[in-house]
Order: C-alpha cells, then sequence, then structure tokens
C-alpha cells in the first residue's frame, strides 16, 4: 500500500537534478517591469494625493465663502457699535484723542473696496470662475451649501478624478482631453453638485477608451518617476499654503465637522454683539 501511494520525488529549484522547476525555464523579467512598476505606483499615490490637496482646497474655498455670507453681517454689525460706541464715548468727553478714535473706528465700517475685492471670485489663474460665466451667461449660479461636500459627492469625485486623471495619458491629445474634463468634474465638486457629477461620470464611461501604452524604454520611464516627483513637490507647496493659511487654520481646529466650527464662531459673534450693544447703551445713558 505505501508503494502505490508513494509520491515522485520532488526536486528544489536550484539543487542538483532539478530540471522541471528550474527557474531557468521561466520567462525571464524584462529589465525595465520593475521601473514601471515603481512608474504605475507614483501615478497612484500622486493622484491620491492630488484628491487629498483638491478636497482641501475646495473645504478652504468653501469656508471661506460661506464665513463671508453667513458671518459677513456680524462683522459689520460688530464694526458700527464699535464706531457707534467710539463716537459716543468722543461726544462725550470731547477729548481729542477720543475724537481721533471715533474717526478710525467710524473708518473701518465701510473702507473703500480694491481692486481684488470688486473682482473677488470672478477671475483666477484660468481665466474667469465658474460662477462669473454663470451670471454673465444667465446661468443659475449654484453656491455650495456646505463647507464639505457630502460624502456621496466626495466618493463620485475621488472615482472621477482616480479614471479620468491626465497623468494617466501617454499621448498629448489624451491628456488635454482629460485636462478639460478634470476641469469639469473639479467645478462641479467645488459645487457639490452630485446630479452634474452622475452625468459626467456617463460621459466619460460613454467616450473613447484610451488604447493600451506600449511598454516604455527606461530613459522615458526615468524621465516619468522625475516629472511625477516634481509633480508632487509643487502639491506638497499648493497643500502647505492651504494648510498655513488664516482659513486653513481654521479648519485644521475642526477637521471632522467644519459646518459645525462656523456655527460656533457664529455663536461667538451674537455674544460679542450683545456685550457690544450694552456697552453702547451705557455710553449714551452716561451722556
Amino acid at each position: 500500500m505505501s508503494e502505490q501511494t508513494e509520491q515522485p520525488e520532488q526536486t528544489v529549484p536550484g539543487g542538483s537534478g532539478d530540471s522541471a522547476v528550474t527557474g531557468e525555464e521561466r520567462p525571464e523579467e524584462r529589465p525595465e517591469a520593475r521601473l514601471e512598476r515603481a512608474v504605475r505606483a507614483a501615478e497612484q499615490a500622486l493622484i491620491e494625493f492630488e484628491i487629498a490637496v483638491e478636497t482641501f482646497r475646495v473645504e478652504v474655498e468653501n469656508f471661506s465663502r460661506l464665513h463671508h455670507q453667513k458671518l459677513g453681517p456680524m462683522y459689520t454689525r460688530l464694526d458700527e457699535l464699535d464706531a457707534l460706541i467710539a463716537e459716543a464715548k468722543a461726544a462725550r468727553t470731547g477729548d481729542a484723542e477720543d475724537l481721533r478714535r471715533a474717526r478710525d473706528a467710524r473708518s473701518l465700517v465701510m473702507p473703500m473696496p480694491g481692486v481684488e475685492e470688486l473682482f473677488h471670485d470672478w477671475l483666477g489663474s484660468e481665466g474667469i470662475s465658474d460662477d462669473a460665466s454663470a451670471m454673465l451667461t444667465e446661468r443659475p449660479v449654484r453656491p455650495p451649501e456646505r463647507v464639505r461636500p457630502s460624502e456621496e459627492v466626495r466618493r463620485l469625485y475621488r472615482e472621477l478624478v482616480r479614471r479620468a486623471h491626465p497623468d494617466l495619458a501617454q499621448e498629448e491629445g489624451e491628456r488635454e482631453r482629460r485636462d478639460a474634463f478634470i476641469a469639469r468634474v473639479n467645478a462641479a465638486y467645488g459645487r457639490g453638485d452630485e446630479g452634474l457629477l452622475r452625468e459626467l461620470a456617463e460621459e466619460w464611461a460613454a467616450g473613447p477608451v484610451p488604447e493600451a501604452a506600449a511598454p516604455g524604454e527606461s530613459e522615458e520611464l526615468y524621465a516619468r518617476l522625475e516629472w511625477l516627483a516634481r509633480r508632487k513637490e509643487l502639491l506638497s507647496l499648493v497643500a502647505k499654503e492651504l494648510e498655513e493659511s488664516a482659513i486653513g487654520s481654521m479648519l485644521r481646529m475642526a477637521p471632522d465637522d467644519p459646518d459645525r466650527l462656523l456655527e460656533e464662531i457664529a455663536d461667538q459673534l451674537l455674544a460679542q454683539v450683545s456685550e457690544r450693544e450694552a456697552e453702547l447703551a451705557a455710553q449714551l445713558s452716561a451722556e
């Protein structure tokens, strides 16, 4: 029985008598294969990094816009109360220093707008903004409703970027097509437009399928890795600038719920308004 079930002798790869399973009969890996894998891994890592940077940029932009829209009137009210308090005190004392402070406080209430303020959100690095174009063409403008787009919007955005990112293109024409498409994806994501993102996903799925790239030469792969590294360095600078900005610093205080941070700031401003109103009432009653 033992003789019938005895298995044929196995040889160890690399040992003497090895003929059936030696490494010599396996197809040899091309020298560029390992480099190609490194390029693909670097491409995917860069895309994920770009998604993270763009996500944070949208949150910073939305937070800044909503901060201005929701809290701007409160800041204006505080400036007005400060001016009224200073003017009431100056009228009561007649002191030259109090009069100067009253003039300075009043000058802050309605400052002369600068060029950047006049064209705020109209012009960007790529020309006229999407919202400005919508206003000029009488299309409805959809401002962001929240600092952070919904989870479904973020999921759709990440999926689209991973599929259509320009860095995945191997030809200039294909890269240009992807650049234009991703610009539309970014604009829809910035507004939190789930419906438009779904339409863009269908559009991309119905579009031309990129041809598989032929294996590149070692020099081309090395050049590709160098370009990816430089691109990541530039994105790192953008990310650092966003994180160190005033709005970025505020967002880092509430990474899990930035919309709640706006509510907390609003509560603080309301408390300050109440304090200023009480102070103004005291100044007027002292006259």
